[in-house]
């Protein structure tokens, strides 16, 4: 696996995780603005539909590709839907500051 591989597969896994997370904000909107579901704290219909929302549209992608399901690719899933949702509910910047707190440094 090359460079060029390994940046295309991580733009993949960016522009997924911002799909997903515009999904969820949208659909966080919609179900808020539902008389008697605006008492619900935010941040738990993120991580809900998050967690219902990315096992979804990586069952639906795994079927489509006609490829097995594992264990650890379930597990990869679920930990990107906590990713999804704190895109979701911090934004990008909260994203970026984590980056930055685990001591990488761009060489330039």
């Amino acid at each position: 696996m090359n460079m060029n591989e390994i940046m295309q597969y991580l733009v993949y896994l960016l522009t997924a995780i911002g799909v997903m997370a515009f999904l969820v904000s949208v659909i966080t909107q919609v179900i808020k603005s539902w008389p008697g579901l605006d008492k619900l704290p935010t941040a738990a219909v993120v991580i809900v539909l998050s967690l219902i929302l990315c096992p979804a549209a990586f069952t639906a992608l795994m079927a489509w590709q006609k490829q097995t399901i594992t264990w650890y690719m379930v597990f990869a899933c679920m930990i990107a839907a906590f990713v999804v949702a704190l895109v979701a509910m911090d934004g990008w910047e909260r994203l970026k500051e984590i980056w930055e707190r685990t001591g990488y440094k761009e060489k330039r």
